[in-house]
Order: structure tokens, then sequence, then C-alpha cells
């Protein structure tokens, strides 16, 4: 029986690198499939955004419903069972509305974050130019980045607690039969009080993701499957309590 309760607990800042470590550990049970998982998610995203707009609106709908998907697999194996492909498809049958609502509530926040930062004025030259910043004389460079600079720390500052609301929504929709308001209120919460170890996971997450896009971004067929179980890992460490499942990951509970 599903758990619908959400209480998140504070945890040490080493955690947030302990939970690439975990999701690098459950990406070794089965790498084989986790690449097949990915490339199949990767064809499903780029064919759906050949579709003008609509394509990309329908994206951003279902990802988490994806995304679920993943942290069902991630169950799986945490639970010694088989990482299987029905899993990127398994959270369409049990939780495709509140899952999909996420997503919905995700894009409507990008769109007011775009509204907000329009409103408050953005250089349109600047915008049209920043395409060829590289073959600017350095002044140049320098008076463009000046004046991107305010939208762009605008933007991520919106968007933080966005990503904060959206990082544990799905797994606490499948996992602990939570609505989707329920769930992103809940993963804002969680994130709130653990900012420190999600600061060292960040850090630790670009300069991995940076490493992986050198040769020819093949590295990403690693790191982003080992990025999707870090997510799990996050939510365990943070959001269930030992009794609700079988762990195996080796993040030791507070």
């Amino acid at each position: 029986m599903q758990n619908t309760t959400a209480t998140a607990r504070h945890v040490p800042a080493s955690h947030g690198w302990q939970w690439i470590k975990t999701g690098f550990n459950l990406f070794k049970s089965n790498p084989g499939m986790w690449m097949v998982l990915f490339i199949v998610y990767f064809i499903i995203a780029c064919i759906m955004s050949i579709v003008p707009f609509i394509g990309q609106v329908a994206l951003n709908l279902i990802a988490p419903v994806f995304l679920a998907g993943f942290m069902m697999g991630c169950r799986a194996l945490d639970n010694n069972q088989d990482l299987e492909i029905n899993h990127l498809f398994a959270a369409f049958k049990s939780h495709a509305t509140p899952l999909i609502t996420v997503g919905g509530t995700y894009l409507v926040g990008i769109i007011v974050v775009v509204g907000v930062v329009l409103l408050l004025g953005v250089d349109q030259d600047a915008l049209k130019h920043a395409g060829d910043a590289e073959s600017m004389p350095d002044e140049a460079k320098l008076a463009l980045m000046t004046s991107l600079l305010k939208p762009l720390m605008i933007i991520l500052l919106l968007l933080i607690p966005m990503m904060m609301a959206y990082w544990f929504a799905p797994a606490l929709v499948v996992f602990k039969n939570l609505s989707a308001i329920e769930a992103m209120k809940a993963s804002f919460q969680a994130c709130f009080i653990n900012l420190m170890p999600f600061f060292i996971y960040g850090l630790v997450a670009m300069l991995l993701l940076m490493l992986a896009s050198i040769p020819f971004g093949l590295g990403l067929l690693v790191m982003v499957p080992v990025m999707m179980a870090s997510i799990y890992a996050s939510y365990q460490d943070i959001l269930e309590q030992p009794s609700d499942t079988d762990t195996n990951t080796g993040i030791q509970k507070m």
C-alpha cells in the first residue's frame, strides 16, 4: 500500500555528492538497459520536437510521466528486480493525469517567468546580436553581456523555485500517490530545507555533465541516466522513511 505522507528530512551537505554516487551504482546494475531507455526517450523527444509549437508543448506536458517511469525503474533495481523498457511508459498507465498536471503547471510557470522578464524590459537589440558575440570586439562583447545579465539573473531567480517544486514531484505522485499540487508543494519544501546538499549536487553534476559532453557527447549516454538515478537517490534520502522501501543504494538514513 502506498504511503500518502511526504515528510522531508534535512540531510548533510555531503549527501549531494552521495546522490550521484548512488545514481552511478544504480546505473552500473544494468548499464545496457539504462542506455536503451535514454535513447528511446531521446528519440521520442526529438520526434515530438519536430512538430512546431504543439510538439514542444506536448513534450513538456508528458516529460514528468517519463521521469516517473525512470523513478519506477530505479525502485525496481533498488528492490533487486529487473530494469525493463516497460518502466519508461509505466506511469502512463497508473498516474498519467496528475503527472501531466505537474508538467502543465511547470509549463505555465515558465510562460509566467518569460512574461515577467518581458514586462520588466529586455534589450531587444542585445538579444538580436547575442549570436554574433564571438565576432565582436571585447568592449562590445562586454557591453552585450552586461545588458543581458539582468534578464538572465531574473530568469534564474524565478526558475529555481519552479525547479524545486518540480524535482521530486513525479516520484511523490507515483510512490506516495499525492496530487500534482500536493507533490509540487512537498517537493519545494523538501528542496528548501536541503539547499546545501543541492548546491553541492548542482556543482558536481554540472562539472560531470560538461566533461561527459567533451567526447562528441558520448559520455551523456552514461551521465544522463546517472543523473536520472540520482534524482531517485535524493528522493529516497530526503522523503522516504527506511520502512517505506527496501534500500540497497547505500545512503544511510538519518
